[in-house]
């Protein structure tokens, strides 16, 4: 269980005049749209603000680094758009005063723990997919980048919102992202939308309950079109690259079995479709969701891969359009 908490006067948090923005958990709970700066090119309280709640809601605005970019623009569309008004995209009152019905806080606090320090972490992964065949597990490079990830949260974010924190010590708190998604929403069935690179997530009354942003297909190895099932869900997959197959990496001509962890091709979670060698899954590198091309599977955050893999059950339809 996480150790988290709304109280934060035992956590510094005040940043130097040279990092801009206030960013502090009062500044970031009570930012308003009315009190946003639109001129700030950084981390901005009120951006942090609107893209935990809209992960909440589970319309992923991707990595949470209080930043408006094309993902989130994404997210603020397609939660408009399900709210009754235009999908324009762009955060307004209107848009706001839909979103804040959520009030809870949405930065909280976490104690690391032993557990924390002691995962397995690798100094660096290679590029090389050889390389990478060699090592036993493919880790985090240590635990605040472990600890950004599990809170949705860009790395440097999370440094600048605890400037002073040792994440190497356990019973450190830290300034964390309240990213709790609830556990009873349902699915029914799954559409992977290529020119909106998202994935959506309908229930049985058609309904809306969650979004992604994605990375889909690329001219090479393009994403199928069709109605596809899912097969079932494999955590912490190993990786099986074949060139013939797949596609070619670097100089590597031969198939090779990638081992496990965050940083593996396909992240955290393999969610296997009837379509042989093509699946949903996650990402060594959440910042690129929506960004990049992948090799013709879906490629999500590893938070969101993981969230949708809770949701689905094998023979759910998967349609592509």
């Amino acid at each position: 269980m996480w150790q988290l908490a709304i109280a934060f006067s035992a956590v510094t948090l005040m940043c130097s005049d040279a990092c801009g923005a206030d960013l502090t958990p009062q500044t970031v709970n009570t930012a308003t749209f009315s009190e946003w700066d639109h001129s700030w090119a950084g981390p901005d309280p009120f951006v942090i603000r609107v893209q935990v709640l809209l992960d909440r809601a589970r319309f992923s605005p991707g990595i949470i680094d209080g930043i408006v970019g094309d993902n989130l623009k994404e997210a603020v569309g397609t939660f408009e758009e399900l709210n009754g008004m235009q999908a324009e995209g762009q955060i307004d009152g209107r848009f706001w005063t839909a979103l804040q019905r959520d009030t809870a806080p949405v930065l909280t606090t976490y104690t690391i723990t032993g557990t924390d320090q002691n995962q397995r972490y690798v100094r660096k992964i290679p590029k090389d997919f050889g390389k990478m065949a060699r090592m036993k597990w493919l880790g985090y490079s240590g635990p605040r980048e472990m600890l950004a990830e599990r809170f949705h949260m860009d790395e440097h974010l999370l440094a600048r919102l605890n400037p002073r924190a040792d994440f190497t010590r356990p019973g450190t708190r830290i300034v964390v992202a309240a990213v709790e998604r609830s556990p009873e929403t349902k699915v029914a069935r799954i559409v992977v939308e290529r020119a909106a690179a998202r994935v959506l997530a309908y229930d049985e009354g058609g309904e809306l309950v969650a979004a992604y942003p994605a990375t889909i297909g690329s001219t090479e190895t393009p994403t199928p079109s069709g109605t596809y099932k899912v097969k079932g869900v494999a955590k912490k997959p190993h990786y099986s690259y074949n060139p013939k197959k797949n596609f070619q990496q670097g100089h590597n001509t031969k198939p090779l079995e990638l081992p496990p962890g965050p940083k593996n091709p396909v992240g955290l979670v393999w969610i296997d479709l009837s379509k042989p060698t093509y699946g949903i899954h996650g990402t060594p590198d959440p910042a690129l969701i929506g960004k990049t091309q992948s090799h013709g599977c879906v490629r999500l955050t590893n938070w969101d891969a993981i969230d949708l893999a809770s949701l689905v059950k094998p023979g759910m339809p998967v349609e592509f359009r």
